[in-house]
C-alpha cells in the first residue's frame, strides 16, 4: 500500500470526522458557545482517555513532559502575538498544527513499515480510524468560531499531505524514541493549552452553570464514543 493511498484514506477518516462534528453543529446552531465548550471536553476527553495514557506507554516521562512545557511556552507566545488582533483564530489554527505535530511519530513509523509484512491492512485501518476525533475536534472547533467550510476543506487537505509527506521521510529516517516523545509530549501541551484556555474558560460566563456541565460532559462522552469505537 503506497504513501499516497494511506493519506487518501486518512482524509476520508477526517472528512468522516468532521461530518459528525457538522451534524452535531446543526443540534447547537445558534449557540457557538456551546460548541466551543463541547469541543473542549471533546479534546479533553481525547487527551485524557486516549492521547496521555497511549503516549506514557511509549515513550519516556521526561521527554513528554518537556514537550508539554515547550507546546505550553509555544501557545504562550503565539497566542500573545495573535490575540490583541483576534481573540479566537489563533485557537483553531494551532489546534490544527498541534493534530499536525501528533501524526508525526505515527507517519514516520508508517513509513518505516511501508512494504512490510508487519503492516497490515488492519493495522493501517486502525490508525486511520484513530484520525476521526481529530477531524471531529477541528471542525467543532472550526464551526464554533463561524468558520468557512472550505477553510476546514484546506485543514483536512494539509493534514493528509503532511501525513504522506512524513511516511515518505520515514522509509529514510528513523526518528528517535527519545524526540518522539518530545513531539508528543508538544502537541499534549497545545491540544491541551488549547482546549483549557481557548474553548473552556473563555466561554465559562458566557452560559449557565447547568449548560457549561452539560457541553463539557456531551464533549467528554463523545470522545468515550470515539475510544470505544476506534479501539
Amino acid at each position: 500500500m503506497s504513501a499516497i493511498i494511506i493519506g487518501g484514506f486518512l482524509f476520508f477518516s477526517v472528512s468522516i470526522g468532521g461530518t459528525i462534528a457538522w451534524v452535531f453543529s446543526k443540534l447547537f446552531q445558534h449557540t457557538t458557545q456551546g460548541l466551543s465548550l463541547l469541543c473542549g471536553g471533546f479534546l479533553v476527553g481525547l487527551l485524557v482517555l486516549d492521547i496521555i495514557p497511549s503516549s506514557f506507554q511509549v515513550y519516556k516521562s521526561f521527554g513528554i513532559i518537556l514537550g508539554i512545557l515547550i507546546g505550553y511556552l509555544i501557545f504562550q507566545l503565539l497566542s500573545s502575538l495573535f490575540h490583541p488582533t483576534n481573540q479566537q483564530n489563533p485557537s483553531v489554527s494551532l489546534l490544527a498544527i498541534a493534530m499536525v505535530i501528533h501524526t508525526v511519530p505515527i507517519s514516520l513509523a508508517i513509513g518505516n513499515l511501508l512494504g512490510n509484512s508487519a503492516l497490515s491492512i488492519t493495522m493501517t485501518a486502525s490508525i486511520i480510524l484513530h484520525h476521526l476525533p481529530e477531524g471531529f475536534a477541528l471542525t467543532t472547533a472550526s464551526l464554533s468560531q463561524n468558520g468557512k467550510l472550505w477553510k476546514l476543506f484546506i485543514y483536512f487537505i494539509g493534514f493528509s499531505m503532511f501525513f504522506i509527506l512524513f511516511i515518505l521521510v520515514g522509509q529514510y529516517w528513523n526518528l528517535t524514541i527519545k524526540a518522539q516523545g518530545v513531539l508528543m509530549g508538544l502537541s499534549i501541551g497545545l491540544i491541551g493549552t488549547a482546549s483549557i484556555s481557548e474553548f473552556i474558560l473563555h466561554h465559562v460566563r458566557a452560559v449557565t452553570l447547568k449548560s457549561f456541565i452539560t457541553y463539557i460532559l456531551l464533549g467528554y462522552f463523545l470522545s468515550y464514543m470515539f475510544h470505544i469505537f476506534v479501539e
